[in-house]
């Protein structure tokens, strides 16, 4: 097969689809059947100003609609329904629902994509050994070495997920016969096949065992085979097959020319914007712990029983705060704070979370050495039949506040997070307790006040959640 065959865009595309379809099967299989049979006037005028751009900008756009967790879809220029709904999926409620991306919805998307990769510490690396160009998210694979085979290996310090990259010269098992190897049912093995994939020039196999999960893909061309697979721990899921989705995206087998520079940084703000940060765990001094608060008036805030355990002092913003009631059935607790304050808080949501209902959360994380906001997704669940939310939080954000899509406050996480993993530079997803709007209801109620009760609204981006509840979010320091 001629070597430019193999750098054709309909051959990208196909690749990276593949491992859309091994991954995200069932999500991408209902946004499929929810597109249109033809692009309406909005879409098709969207289409129109996308392919206006430069191919290479067209490919940037959706290479960061994917690091913005919008965007399921292939890398290839083309404009279609995911990259309408994806587009509009970023704006959320800033702007219409037109599937343009205006100069500062795009400045923000640049952003945002470029703190998730810095989150990630995502090189785009030439692999001597194979010849192979591929995205590694370094902060997860530190560790790099050479597998038996003579390819290139990245692992976590665990050793939980590995990555080798492979290469064979000319003549030898052709792609076809290892196809079939690997995709080869053994009644004795506990290994299943997931999504499996032959073209004349790629293949690609996803599966599972009991404890883990894989994927793999190999290409030939005039050089012979080239690929890389990845191993992980199933409980690494949630965030690796996010990132299997940018490694494949970013792989070539037979690069033509040096790698691509990083991208550059958007003109006018070099941090990232609010919400999308790169989560650390907080650089504690021995003797303080941190926790986190949400102010209800200008001189009291409710907070969690485990943020003020045992505390000598206590400050909440640059405020003295002591405790006025703890309530041990909720894991509440309300502090009263000294001086004065402007505080907007948000209205309560009266009905607790849906299952699996996206909220939003905002928390104190650590950046460059100090404490600042950060915006963090979460989900309602129940455990042991009690209201519960699964979110990836670190210690020093127990007392963290939950808000719906319509910005109201949905609950308080009581849970102390006591897990200092950081995988790709965020946390893992755990299940921690969770006070709702009737448990908070009924704390007040015991101090003789309340929180007045908000209706469903339109629903909000995550930055403008953020941006109309985090003044009355505020770091607890607890002097040990």
């Amino acid at each position: 097969m001629p070597r430019a065959d193999l750098h054709q865009p309909r051959i990208k595309q196909a690749r990276v689809a593949a491992l859309v379809l091994a991954l995200l099967t069932a999500p991408l299989a209902g946004a499929l059947a929810q597109a249109p049979a033809g692009p309406g006037p909005q879409m098709a005028a969207a289409q129109a100003s996308f392919e206006a751009l430069p191919d290479a900008e067209r490919k940037a756009i959706q290479s960061d609609l994917i690091w913005a967790g919008q965007f399921n879809g292939a890398v290839s220029g083309s404009y279609g329904p995911l990259t309408f709904r994806a587009i509009n999926g970023f704006k959320g409620a800033r702007g219409p629902a037109d599937g343009l991306l205006p100069p500062p919805e795009r400045a923000a998307l640049a952003r945002a994509a470029q703190a998730a990769r810095d989150a990630a510490g995502f090189r785009l690396l030439a692999d001597e050994k194979t010849g192979v160009q591929i995205g590694i998210p370094t902060k997860l694979l530190p560790r790099r070495d050479a597998t038996p085979s003579g390819g290139s290996r990245w692992q976590s310090a665990d050793e939980k997920v590995t990555l080798d990259t492979s290469a064979s010269p000319p003549g030898g098992e052709d792609l076809a016969a290892i196809f079939e190897k690997a995709t080869a049912v053994n009644p004795n093995s506990p290994r299943k096949i997931t999504y499996k994939l032959l073209r004349p020039d790629f293949f690609v196999v996803t599966g599972e065992t009991p404890t883990g999960r894989f994927y793999r893909r190999l290409a030939a061309g005039p050089q012979g085979l080239r690929g890389f697979s990845i191993g992980y721990d199933k409980a690494l899921a949630p965030t690796v097959d996010k990132l299997v989705i940018a490694i494949a995206a970013s792989f070539e087998p037979f690069p033509a020319g040096p790698v691509p520079a990083a991208p550059a940084a958007v003109a006018g703000n070099a941090n990232p914007p609010s919400g999308l940060s790169p989560l650390t765990q907080p650089a504690a001094r021995s003797n303080e712990r941190y926790g986190v608060a949400l102010a209800l008036t200008e001189r009291a805030a409710l907070s969690a029983a485990p943020v003020v355990e045992a505390c000598r002092s206590l400050r909440v913003g640059n405020r003295t705060a002591r405790l006025r009631l703890k309530d041990d059935a909720s894991g509440l607790v309300l502090l009263d704070l000294e001086g004065t304050g402007a505080v907007k808080p948000p209205g309560l949501r009266p009905e607790a979370p849906g299952a699996a209902e996206a909220l939003v959360l905002v928390a104190y994380g650590n950046d460059a050495g100090k404490r600042a906001a950060v915006a963090l997704p979460g989900q309602g669940t129940q455990v042991g039949g009690k209201p519960a939310l699964q979110a990836p939080l670190q210690p020093g954000q127990a007392g963290t506040p939950a808000f719906d899509r319509q910005g109201r406050l949905a609950g308080i996480v009581t849970d102390n997070p006591s897990d200092k993993v950081l995988i790709a530079g965020v946390a893992p997803q755990r299940n921690y307790a969770f006070a709702d709007g009737a448990a908070i209801q009924a704390l007040l109620g015991k101090a003789g006040t309340a929180l007045p009760a908000a209706a469903a609204g339109p629903e909000l981006s995550t930055g403008a959640v953020v941006e109309r509840v985090s003044g009355a979010v505020l770091p607890v320091t607890c002097g040990l």
